[in-house]
């Protein structure tokens, strides 16, 4: 069972930040749980390819973008052969044939975990380059915010399709 806790109401900002990501990864893993991998290889709503699987991968490389190449400055390659699609976007939906839940998870556990590192000795004021200008923790973190909150209700939609559970 997925732990999820409710971020506090009065932290300062970069924990409250912080918590709000760890509550809507949180979410994700929730939406997965009990889900064999045909399942979580299931497409939303034809013609959508979009799976929970897909979802999972796509944020390991959001995560590995920004909290990696970008706030760190590694010069780390994308995670899987389809990361970036055809507009510039991080990719990672399209789930191949060897792929399987238990490696996601695995790889986006890392990911986070790289995060959480990166992030961890950093006040929300730090920048640092992106393309041509400069960007904050804060501002990541908003990004981020803003990114699983969105494939949140894409994974809610796609779990209930699945099986009929909805919200958490």
């Amino acid at each position: 069972m997925v732990d999820r806790a409710n971020p506090g109401f009065t932290t300062d900002e970069h924990t409250m930040l912080a918590a709000w990501l760890d509550f809507y990864r949180a979410t994700v893993l929730m939406k997965c749980e009990g889900l064999d991998d045909e399942q979580l290889r299931t497409a939303s709503a034809p013609p959508s390819p979009l799976t929970l699987l897909g979802l999972l991968q796509h944020l390991a490389e959001v995560e590995r973008n920004w909290f990696r190449r970008v706030l760190a400055g590694e010069a780390t390659g994308p995670i899987y052969s389809t990361a970036v699609d055809a507009s510039g976007h991080d990719g990672g939906f399209e789930v191949s044939a060897d792929s399987s839940f238990r490696d996601a998870l695995a790889v986006w556990q890392d990911e986070v975990a790289h995060a959480r590192a990166n992030c961890v000795a950093r006040d929300v004021t730090d920048t640092c380059p992106f393309m041509g200008a400069e960007v904050s923790l804060r501002w990541i973190y908003i990004h981020m915010i803003a990114e699983y909150a969105r494939h949140c209700g894409q994974a809610d939609l796609i779990r209930e399709r699945i099986d009929g559970v909805t919200g958490v």
